[in-house]
């Protein structure tokens, strides 16, 4: 029927496996290994970064098809913007980032901001401190009520784990929270510069905004939270082991910001010696 000869076919059963087909398969389980690793998150773009740092010279397209004939689908979906409240009677503090998005050292500016987490109880409001050099985490607090003592939590944490030996520049939006005296007083105490963003303009603050839409579309979409305490302990587990220290970042060449911490300062120890 198929027009093969008997010979022919044994032949070509028993052929062995080409170079081609091997390496293809073995880009495909380390592929399968990488996907599962990241909780099922990471699309071809990271993936196929990997897999470079690693040595394999392998195109995203290749990749994406990798993951579209094993069914690897990315488990995130799509972001909602939530904003904090500005119109209060504070003083708002000058923009002096800019949108400068960039930082040359750790503990160069933070960039915070406040999101909302829904569980069955109510809401979770979760307030953090982004080191833009690094995109680490350094502080974040938790809560029932957005207040500005869940903000003040989460900069007195990032400021007893990173203790800075320079001049921080702060960035946030205006938030009462943030522009609020007590707030604005610990600003001063830790001799931090601080910085807002202009009226409405979300881009101002993107990059701790981004963060918030991340554990959104990687944490909270994907789970139903019962209660408070359940959506608390989720998010250490996924700021604390899963983003600082695991999870690969576009932004800082595909490094965690642990890491990409860790060899900033190897450095500076390094030139010191």
């Amino acid at each position: 029927m198929l027009g093969v000869s008997r010979s022919g076919y044994y032949a070509w059963r028993e052929r062995p496996e080409s170079k081609r087909a091997k390496r293809r398969k073995r880009i495909t389980k380390r592929i399968h290994q990488i996907f599962v690793k990241s909780r099922r998150l990471y699309g071809s773009p990271k993936i196929t970064q990997i897999l470079r740092q690693e040595g394999e010279r392998v195109a995203q397209k290749t990749v994406a098809k990798i993951m579209r004939e094993n069914q690897l689908r990315s488990r995130t979906v799509r972001k909602y913007k939530a904003t904090t409240y500005s119109n209060h009677d504070y003083p708002v503090q000058e923009n002096v980032l800019n949108q400068t998005f960039v930082a040359e050292r750790p503990n160069q500016v933070y960039m915070a901001d406040i999101t909302y987490i829904p569980t069955d109880e109510g809401w979770v409001y979760l307030a953090s401190l982004m080191d833009l050099y690094s995109r680490k985490i350094v502080g974040w607090r938790a809560g029932a009520r957005m207040t500005k003592e869940l903000c003040i939590r989460a900069l007195e944490q990032a400021y007893e784990r990173q203790d800075p030996t320079e001049t921080v520049l702060h960035h946030s939006d205006r938030g009462s929270q943030y522009a609020s005296h007590d707030y604005q007083d610990k600003l001063r105490e830790y001799k931090m510069v601080g910085s807002m963003s202009r009226k409405g303009n979300c881009f101002d603050n993107a990059c701790i905004e981004s963060f918030h839409s991340i554990i959104k579309r990687e944490l909270v979409y994907l789970e139903k939270f019962k209660t408070r305490e359940q959506a608390i302990r989720r998010i250490f587990e996924y700021i604390e082991v899963w983003y600082n220290r695991e999870r690969v970042h576009s932004s800082i060449g595909f490094l965690t910001p642990v890491e990409i911490e860790r060899r900033y300062f190897h450095a500076i120890r390094a030139a010191a010696s």
